[in-house]
């Protein structure tokens, strides 16, 4: 068991992430047995889940005439469009059949907001708008996180800086993680991270 002030965060094991879903991330589902594994040395565990309402800005379907995985200027800056995918209430939204949930002490949503996307745990991507999460870890008194699941070069980079920047000790376990790799975006966000203080270790 890991100190009272460590949580295990786990960013987006989903369906729609995981091979057949609507977005998957290659292996996306060979990190559930290890992530499960873990939450059982940990003390706290926060589960995220990607929330999307139909309409989220975020989906190419939603820009008549973009493809997905290109770009557009949204007010908050660059947004890559992505298929549509994690749409609330939805199969693919749900977590990976074999995640286990029951350990979680927190399931926190993002997304859910028609104009701005969410990769981090902690804020939306105009980097203003907290999920809440912060406030909660620290009322807990965790000071030390430790982040697996789905992206790496995304969701997972994005949430682990931001942990970072509000003070926590980071940790990101690359191995417990896959990444899309859009563009050299898996190499981007290792240097990120390495530059904002996030440990990265296997």
């Amino acid at each position: 068991m890991t100190d009272a002030t460590e949580a295990l965060i786990v960013i987006d094991v989903q369906v729609d992430f995981c091979p057949g879903g609507a977005l998957a991330v290659a292996g996306g589902d060979e990190i559930v047995p290890r992530i499960n594994a873990l939450m059982q040395e940990f003390p706290v565990t926060v589960l995220t889940q990607d929330w999307h309402p139909e309409d989220h800005a975020s989906f190419a379907d939603n820009h008549p005439g973009a493809a997905p995985f290109s770009q557009v200027e949204m007010p908050y800056g660059p947004q890559t469009l992505w298929p549509a995918h994690c749409i609330w209430g939805s199969p693919g939204a749900a977590f990976h059949p074999k995640l286990a949930i029951d350990p979680a002490d927190l399931i926190i949503r993002k997304g859910f907001r028609s104009q701005i996307d969410s990769y981090s745990a902690f804020f939306e991507n105009d980097h203003t708008t907290p999920t809440g999460l912060a406030g909660y870890l620290r009322e807990r008194g965790i000071t030390d996180l430790t982040f697996v699941g789905l992206a790496l070069d995304f969701c997972v980079a994005w949430s682990a800086m931001d942990a970072a920047k509000l003070g926590f000790n980071a940790r990101v376990l690359e191995g417990a993680c896959r990444a899309i790799d859009l563009n050299g975006s898996l190499a981007a966000a290792r240097d990120a991270m390495r530059a904002a203080g996030v440990t990265l270790a296997q």
